[in-house]
């Protein structure tokens, strides 16, 4: 499983980039919103610094038509860097942005996915990455897991190379179940990487362990200052 944070923040990239096994970064005006105005390349060319080459970093088109998007898509890739992958919509202007970036050469994420049809269609198109909103689905009563399982079903049918990037999520069970149905990646924001590392019980554990250690070799006392202490 890739796991990706779904944020623009700086701050928070590097907070949870320092523990987490980080696949990638993925941005959409939405997030980009949050940070506030900002000078947008710059900041991307940021994030990328942080998180290097060898992750992906994902950044969204705002143009809804054809030409637009292609405009959009060469400012990305000319202002940050070629590796980019350019988020399209998955409409009918973009599936025709996919279709003519993937010919150039281009890491092209599908967004905005909301039915298996688009998904398939994306996968047809040649997309790197599809992403379906699990949450958003769920609230129009599609379901998501089943969505996920066929979309999973479609690309191993066809020999696809394309990655399932799952996103939208409210808590951690939609992202084990997007996981557990055949997603490949996910993509969040840090509340849910934040609700699934500091549960109680994981701390009272640990903490149940350091008082036991001390009770024996005392208070503040590590593994690593026994060997010192054995060395002298």
């Amino acid at each position: 499983m890739e796991f990706m944070l779904d944020t623009a923040n700086i701050t928070e990239i590097k907070k949870y980039g320092a523990f987490l096994p980080l696949a990638g970064v993925t941005t959409n005006p939405s997030i980009i919103k949050k940070e506030g105005e900002m000078n947008f390349f710059k900041h991307m060319q940021e994030i990328r610094s942080l998180i290097g080459k060898e992750r992906s970093l994902h950044i969204q088109v705002v143009a809804q038509d054809y030409e637009g998007m292609m405009e959009d898509a060469r400012a990305i890739l000319e202002n940050v860097d070629q590796d980019v992958f350019v988020k399209i919509p998955t409409t009918p202007e973009g599936l025709e942005a996919m279709k003519e970036l993937k010919k150039q050469g281009v890491n092209v994420t599908a967004t905005a996915i909301y039915t298996k049809f688009q998904a398939y269609l994306a996968i047809a198109a040649g997309a790197d990455y599809i992403a379906p909103y699990f949450n958003r689905m769920e609230n129009l009563n599609i379901d998501p897991r089943e969505a996920i399982s066929e979309m999973a079903a479609e690309i191993a049918r066809t020999n696809s190379s394309t990655k399932i990037l799952a996103a939208s999520f409210k808590n951690v069970a939609q992202v084990n179940a997007a996981c557990e149905c055949g997603a490949q990646s996910a993509t969040m924001g840090v509340d849910i990487i934040a609700a699934g590392t500091t549960l109680t019980s994981v701390q009272n554990a640990v903490d149940t362990f350091t008082t036991d250690w001390e009770s024996v070799y005392g208070r503040g006392k590590r593994i690593s200052d026994l060997c010192i202490y054995q060395w002298n």
